[in-house]
């Protein structure tokens, strides 16, 4: 399990499809390791606090191994940070991946709090009124950490599983 992009943005206002948001979603890849803090990654912003950030919302997680299916669904290739996550990640997927569970990322300790609720600017992107409903349906969703310990952490670093949660209540059971 590695970080192969860490991705941020502050919000701004965005047009897709001729409609505009104010949104944080179209993060851009940064080089160095940047400090996380239990409200996120420094340089990093959402536009709509009431659905997004917060402590039990501090990183945004999505898989690449996703993409390629999106990218056939929505007949484009995808760029970085389709999703707008903070960690483009590999090898984590929502039905191996159970909130509580307790990581290791470069100097930072997370933890696996909930999975990632797709909404209507994710739609507004693609131009698919229907997107919401796609990604709810297909269990691609991602999920979010929450920040037990700040520190830095960088692009190609290893996410080490420290502690598995007992209840082993997966990402994907909980989409279900």
């Amino acid at each position: 399990m590695i970080i192969k992009s860490l991705n941020i943005g502050k919000p701004k206002q965005e047009h897709f499809h001729g409609k505009e948001f104010l949104t944080g979603m179209c993060k851009k890849p940064v080089a160095g390791p940047l400090l996380l803090t239990k409200l996120g990654f420094d340089g990093d912003g959402v536009g709509d606090r009431k659905h997004h950030g917060g402590e039990d919302k501090a990183v945004c997680v999505y898989s690449l191994d996703h993409y390629a299916y999106w990218g056939s669904v929505l007949g484009i290739e995808m760029p970085g940070a389709a999703f707008g996550e903070n960690l483009s990640v590999a090898g984590m997927h929502e039905e191996a991946v159970c909130i509580g569970e307790i990581y290791a990322i470069g100097t930072a300790v997370v933890q696996v709090s909930q999975p990632r609720q797709p909404c209507g600017t994710l739609a507004a992107r693609y131009g698919r009124s229907d997107f919401v409903k796609l990604v709810a349906d297909s269990g691609r969703t991602g999920f979010y950490f929450r920040v037990l310990t700040e520190g830095q952490v960088g692009a190609g670093d290893a996410l080490a599983l420290m502690e598995r949660d007992p209840r082993g209540v997966s990402i994907a059971f909980a989409n279900h």
